[in-house]
């Protein structure tokens, strides 16, 4: 996952900075909640699940560059529902981190704006679960349109951050625009599959009969 190299450069890319540490803070918040409505040990590992699944959908899943950016299966909102807003968080932190650092060095600089991306969307994907998902439904009897509203928000919110960065860096061109134009269309079609992948993951923790498991949120099963 990265804004290409270049597009926001020079003291522009001081911005990124700014909204990675308001992401960041707000990532610690989820993580802090999560950690008084259970325990510690559980977020830990959540964490450390989430890491590893953001790690295997950058580098094994399938991605490619188009526009602006790659195209990545990134399932955010797989990872919230199965592991809660914090671990989530964590997880698109530390798996991005790691993927610059052993892959993709040339994504560090752009590190802060590629954070902001996957995190401010997710927290956003948090807000909207609260109205569409009624206090009393656990995550696996969700329903389609359900999954598929968050899937919706998290990506488009992906897609957003991505225009605002190359307009921000690279402004109004038509050449920019089209590549901007490119890249959106192209990842929208991951809510095509996302929430079908959300549908077959709950189907599956459903199955599985796992309440009160501390390797997912407790949101998963109970209301």
């Amino acid at each position: 996952m990265h804004i290409e190299p270049g597009l926001v450069d020079g003291a522009k890319i001081a911005l990124s900075y700014a909204t990675a540490a308001a992401a960041g803070a707000t990532a610690l918040y989820h993580v802090t909640k999560a950690s008084r409505e259970g325990s510690i040990a559980s977020v830990a590992v959540r964490s450390l699940i989430a890491t590893v699944g953001v790690f295997i959908f950058f580098e094994v899943l399938p991605h490619f560059p188009v526009g602006v950016s790659e195209v990545h299966f990134i399932l955010g909102s797989t990872l919230f529902l199965i592991l809660g807003a914090g671990p989530a968080a964590i997880g698109l932190a530390m798996g991005l981190l790691i993927q610059g650092l052993l892959f993709a060095p040339f994504d560090l600089p752009q590190y802060g704006m590629n954070l902001t991306t996957l995190l401010v969307p997710l927290f956003a994907l948090h807000e909207l679960a609260k109205r569409v998902i009624a206090p009393g439904t656990a995550y696996v009897d969700l329903e389609y349109k359900q999954v598929l509203a968050l899937s919706t928000v998290y990506q488009g919110g992906v897609v957003a951050w991505v225009a605002f960065w190359a307009i921000y860096g690279a402004g109004f061109g038509a050449a920019n625009l089209s590549a901007i134009g490119t890249f959106g269309v192209a990842y929208m079609a991951v809510v095509l599959i996302e929430p079908l992948a959300d549908l077959a993951v709950l189907a599956g923790a459903k199955a599985l009969k796992g309440n009160g498991s501390p390797l997912v949120t407790p949101r998963l099963y109970a209301a």
